[in-house]
C-alpha cells in the first residue's frame, strides 16, 4: 500500500474559477499532487482521462461535479461533490434541506460516484441534524479552503469538525475530508480561494481511479493542511501513528471519543493509543506548533 496525495474539491473556467482546466491540472502536478477532481458546478468537466497522465505531466484525473443547489433563493446552499461519476448528474431541488441532500447523494451513487458533503458551515446551511437523516454520505468536509465556509464555527454554531463528532456519535459512519475548493490560480491571498490549502492522503494499492475510490469508501486516508504522516494504522485495538517532523515543529495528537470527548493526547512523534470497549468510535487530530493539523479517520468500536 502507497501513499497519493489528492484534492477533491476543484474548480476551473468551466465554472467560477479563473483558470483553464489543464493549467489549473498543471498547477496540482508541479506541486506533488498524485490524483486531482475537478468539481465544477453543475457540470462534469472532462480531459482525456483515459490517456496516459505521464505524458500529459498531470496528476490522475477522477471525474467529479459539484452538484449545486440553492434552497430558497441562494441562502441555503446545498453542495454535493460527486467523486468518481460516470455521467453529469442533475441537482434535485426537494424543498427542504434533508429531502434536497438525501436525492442528491442517491442521484451521484446511481452514476456511480462517491457522494461528498461540501463546506456544511457555509451560509449555515447543514448542521448534524440533517446529516443524521441522511443515507448513503460516504465524506463530510471537516476543512474547506475557502475563506467563506466558517470551519471553525462560532459562539452559537458548532464547528465542522464538532459536526462530524455528533454524526459519529449517532452511529453514522462518515469520513472527514480536506480540501481546497480552489478558485484562484493567479492572486494568492488569504480571502482568495486559493489551491494548497487542504489535501487528503490515500493509501491505497495502486494509483488508479478504481483503487483511490476503493480507499476513499473505506476511509483508507487521512486530511491535512501541512501535517505529514509516513505510518498511520487503525485497528479496533488501537491507533499508531507516525508523524514526519518538520523542523522545529512540535506537535500534539488528541484522541477524541463518543460526543467528541478528549480521551487521551501526547506530545510525541509516534502516539499510540489503546482503544478502550466504552466508546462508540475514536478517532486522532494532529496539531502542529505551525498551526496546520492532520485528521485520521474514525474507528467504529464493537
Amino acid at each position: 500500500m502507497t501513499w497519493y496525495k489528492g484534492n477533491i474539491h476543484t474548480h476551473t473556467t468551466e465554472s467560477d474559477g479563473d483558470e483553464e482546466p489543464i493549467k489549473v491540472t498543471k498547477w496540482y502536478k508541479d506541486h506533488g499532487y498524485d490524483f486531482l477532481v475537478l468539481t465544477d458546478h453543475n457540470h462534469r468537466t472532462m480531459l482525456n482521462y483515459q490517456e496516459d497522465n505521464s505524458s500529459l505531466d498531470i496528476p490522475l484525473m477522477i471525474p467529479g461535479e459539484e452538484v449545486t443547489v440553492q434552497l430558497e433563493g441562494g441562502d441555503i446552499p446545498v453542495h454535493i461533490n460527486g467523486i468518481g461519476i460516470e455521467r453529469v448528474v442533475e441537482p434535485i431541488d426537494a424543498s427542504d434541506v434533508v429531502s434536497t441532500i438525501q436525492a442528491n447523494v442517491d442521484a451521484i451513487r446511481q452514476a456511480g460516484g462517491i457522494a461528498s458533503i461540501n463546506h456544511p458551515n457555509y451560509k449555515w446551511a447543514i448542521n448534524h441534524h440533517h446529516m443524521i437523516q441522511v443515507n448513503g454520505a460516504t465524506l463530510i468536509e471537516i476543512f474547506n479552503g475557502h475563506s467563506s465556509t466558517n470551519n471553525y464555527g462560532s459562539k452559537t454554531k458548532p464547528s465542522t469538525e464538532e459536526i462530524w463528532d455528533k454524526i459519529l456519535s449517532s452511529g453514522k459512519i462518515i469520513f472527514g475530508a480536506a480540501t481546497d475548493d480552489s478558485h484562484h490560480y493567479h492572486d494568492f491571498h488569504r480571502s482568495k480561494a486559493n489551491p494548497g490549502r487542504g489535501w487528503i492522503c490515500v493509501q491505497a494499492n495502486s494509483l488508479t481511479q478504481e483503487d483511490i475510490m476503493n480507499s476513499l469508501r473505506k476511509g483508507n486516508f487521512y486530511s491535512s493542511t501541512g501535517v505529514e504522516l509516513d505510518n498511520l494504522k487503525i485497528t479496533e485495538s488501537s491507533i499508531e501513528i507516525n508523524i514526519c517532523e518538520e523542523g522545529t515543529s512540535e506537535f500534539t495528537t488528541v484522541f477524541t471519543g463518543t460526543d467528541g470527548r478528549k480521551l487521551f493526547d501526547t506530545d510525541s512523534f509516534s502516539p499510540v493509543y489503546k482503544i478502550p470497549n466504552s466508546e462508540k468510535y475514536v478517532r486522532a487530530t494532529i496539531y502542529s506548533s505551525s498551526g496546520a493539523k492532520a485528521w485520521a479517520q474514525p474507528i467504529f468500536i464493537g
